[in-house]
């Protein structure tokens, strides 16, 4: 279960966003933002959850996940229309995607997508800007 202390930083972050900080919300929130930068499914959340006594289902979990990336809290790195990941690091990076585990991980150094991105302006349509640039380098074992 999650402790006092994890609990009273993890309501802080939550009000900093403005998200009310119901017990579920809480208790995801002590996992995810107590333990250092992670990725994480929903499915593996709610699994983390269970395997800490948080009485949670999963639609809750893909609930919060969501309201958590919409408040800025959590970044959603989507792999392709059935696989999505949510990264507690927000800052601009790209990841490493292993097809043969399914899991990612931070392209480790600098490696600046603004300057990839930097040949697109003119053919954005008209008043429209560049919001970011995701990278998703997908790898698999060679033969």
């Amino acid at each position: 279960m999650v402790d006092m202390k994890t609990n009273s930083k993890a309501a802080e972050h939550l009000r900093s966003v403005n998200l009310r900080p119901t017990r579920q919300r809480l208790a995801l929130a002590g996992l995810l933002f107590g333990q250092g930068d992670q990725h994480v499914t929903a499915e593996s959340l709610y699994d983390k959850a269970q395997t800490s006594g948080i009485k949670v289902s999963l639609a809750t979990v893909y609930n919060a996940l969501h309201q958590f990336t919409a408040a800025g809290l959590l970044r959603q790195v989507i792999v392709d229309s059935s696989r999505s990941y949510f990264d507690t690091k927000i800052e601009n990076h790209h990841h490493f995607y292993f097809e043969d585990t399914g899991e990612i991980a931070d392209i480790p150094g600098d490696w600046d997508g603004n300057r990839i991105a930097a040949i697109a302006p003119a053919n954005f349509p008209a008043g429209m800007e560049l919001s970011r640039v995701d990278i998703v380098v997908r790898l698999r074992r060679a033969e």
